[in-house]
């Protein structure tokens, strides 16, 4: 919201480009955040539960970040910046290792726990 309402602010200057940052998109944007906040802290929390319970809303964050940045690595890729190519493959890569050590982070201590509960070490 902060950034909407300063955005705003500045698109009043002359010569800033105002895309969005209306009135109309502050109360949009502001809406939107109302009603979804209360669900996506559920997902958030959920997300805590360790193991395979938690997996898949802990993939939520890195799966969004490839999707958007391959959307706008699609859409940037017609323009002629090499930075901005750049930056969203770099993105896009470091979403697919976060999803991969997810995943063996989860795979690993599925596997930990399991191997301890087979020995009965630290069974008192």
């Amino acid at each position: 919201m902060t950034y909407y309402v300063t955005k705003g602010s500045l698109a009043s200057m002359d010569g800033l480009d105002s895309s969005g940052a209306g009135s109309s998109g502050i109360a949009l944007w502001g809406a939107l955040a109302f009603l979804f906040g209360a669900p996506l802290g559920l997902v958030g929390n959920i997300a805590r539960v360790p193991g395979i319970g938690g997996l898949f809303f802990r993939l939520l964050i890195p799966l969004v970040a490839f999707y958007e940045t391959s959307e706008r690595l699609e859409m940037e890729s017609r323009g002629p910046s090499q930075v901005v190519l750049g930056t969203w493959t770099t993105v896009r890569f470091t979403a697919v290792a976060v999803a991969v050590a997810l995943v063996g982070h989860t795979v690993w201590a599925w596997w930990r726990s399991r191997r301890i509960r087979s020995t009965g070490v630290g069974v008192g």
